[in-house]
């Protein structure tokens, strides 16, 4: 492998792996927030012990994703240098913003919260958890400002003699409409992935027949979590897919497996056989007059043309032929296997909230192995969401200014990626294996887990609930 394709494969492995954690976090610090909010106004222990018990889980993904953020910013100084001095003065800002005022409100909090369920008052305490839950959400916004730059460049001008990009209005990078598109989407596929972790893990626990009542609590929150989370990120990812219409239609036509421009009005497409070496579909199954009533266009561009349009408009500007075309059947799936499963985890809420409420879904156990399987359904969604995103925009780093192949370091070498590579990729397996055992154990474990020999030292009955 070429040193560009070592390096974007570790920037790609780097960042699949720290998204897993992020959506997580977010989506279980605002349930945990919920939980206990539901403690204090309703004074039932219930909801105490659930945000005590679901903490756990929340707290190791919290630790993972900030050593794998770690992580992922080492790649901008060791693999990207020259996207870093294009960007730094753009990348710089949200970022430095991000560290000093929202990565610093929720990494405070989450030890005060931590230590001072006995020490505060269990308002002031509730503040505490909230602040985080506001941090996580915040650190989410700065980082995706940094990303919708990336995706719609606003609010610049280029240092011509420096070749590169300079900020000219901080506000004017908020305002970018790319933004307030990526952010409710992520924020509330956060939720999804915070509900149906949630949900999935209760119904494993009710299928050992363990602490019934609290796993019923627990997976009617997770559901209706992942219910609200799931018709919100539909909204919004409707809502994007109109910018990404207009703003990337070589992404869009892409998504939709269209390589000649559609009929008015245009269909949506099932599925499709595409043909990448002929830059041709062989065969679809469609839906008619659908993707006019979803995208609101009578009809879409294909990417012949649009890969026409961009030589016109770029090629003189960067000096070369370049290839526009960007992977379609990444796009195309995935965008299909992330509506699919956003639509399938939706279904299952409705219809376990339907069960629950009349007593049969404990009953019914291959209903709780899909929902435990469930647990891995927004990491899909998610992943291929984020890949959409990032993949669609090639050749560029920087839409329209900047491409992937002048962004890697002039200094590093094949060797040197291929070792880094390796380490990293260890790295992240001891990671994940650490996070799933340990996750595993804690939720195995149930809400109410007190270790019997230290029971017995203490003079504490090894049945009573635990002291957290």
């Amino acid at each position: 492998m070429d040193i560009l394709s070592l390096a974007r494969f570790q920037f790609g492995m780097t960042t699949v792996f720290h998204f897993f954690f992020v959506p997580l976090s977010i989506g279980l610090g605002i349930a945990i927030a919920i939980m206990e909010t539901l403690y204090v106004v309703k004074k039932d222990e219930i909801y105490k012990d659930m945000t005590k018990f679901w903490s756990k889980i929340f707290l190791l993904s919290f630790a993972v994703g900030v050593v794998t953020g770690i992580i992922q910013e080492f790649q901008f100084g060791m693999n990207w240098s020259e996207y870093s001095r294009f960007m730094g003065d753009i990348f710089g800002a949200p970022l430095a913003v991000e560290a000093l005022l929202a990565f610093f409100l929720e990494s405070t909090f989450i030890g005060l919260w931590m230590f001072g369920w006995d020490k505060f008052s269990k308002k002031l305490h509730l503040l505490c958890i909230w602040l985080v839950a506001i941090g996580s959400t915040i650190s989410a916004l700065w980082i995706l400002a940094a990303n919708a730059f990336m995706q719609n460049p606003v609010a610049y001008e280029i240092d011509v003699e420096g070749n590169r990009a300079i900020l000219t209005s901080f506000s004017g990078l908020l305002k970018n409409h790319q933004l307030w598109a990526e952010f409710p989407h992520v924020i509330f596929g956060a939720l999804v992935t915070g509900g149906f972790v949630i949900a999935g893990s209760s119904a494993w626990m009710m299928m050992k027949k363990k602490d019934l009542p609290f796993f019923r609590k627990s997976i009617k929150f997770g559901l209706i979590l992942g219910l609200v989370g799931s018709i919100l990120t539909m909204g919004a990812g409707h809502y994007q897919m109109n910018m990404v219409a207009k703003d990337h239609p070589m992404k869009f036509a892409a998504m939709e497996g269209i390589y000649e421009d559609t009929e008015s009005p245009a269909p949506w497409t099932i599925i499709s056989g595409i043909d990448t070496k002929n830059k041709k579909t062989d065969w679809a199954i469609e839906v008619p007059y659908l993707l006019t009533l979803l995208g609101g266009q009578d009809s879409y561009k294909g990417m012949d043309n649009v890969n026409k349009d961009l030589h016109k408009e770029h090629d003189k500007q960067f000096g070369k032929d370049m290839d526009y075309y960007v992977p379609v059947k990444t796009l195309f799936w995935g965008f299909r296997f992330m509506a699919g499963f956003g639509t399938l985890m939706a279904l299952m809420a409705v219809v376990g909230l339907f069960l629950l409420k009349n007593n049969k879904l404990e009953k019914m156990n291959w209903l709780l192995i899909l929902f435990t399987a469930g647990i891995f359904f927004p990491f899909i969604s998610n992943t291929t969401g984020w890949l959409i995103t990032e993949l669609g925009r090639a050749p560029w780093t920087v839409y329209g200014l900047f491409t992937i192949a002048d962004s890697v370091s002039p200094g590093v070498t094949a060797g040197n990626l291929l070792f880094s590579n390796i380490i990293y990729f260890g790295l992240f397996a001891v990671l994940g294996f650490v996070m799933v055992v340990k996750s595993k154990r804690a939720i195995a474990k149930g809400p109410y887990y007190v270790d019997q020999s230290e029971a017995k030292k203490d003079g504490i009955d090894p049945f009573a609930k635990e002291v957290f």
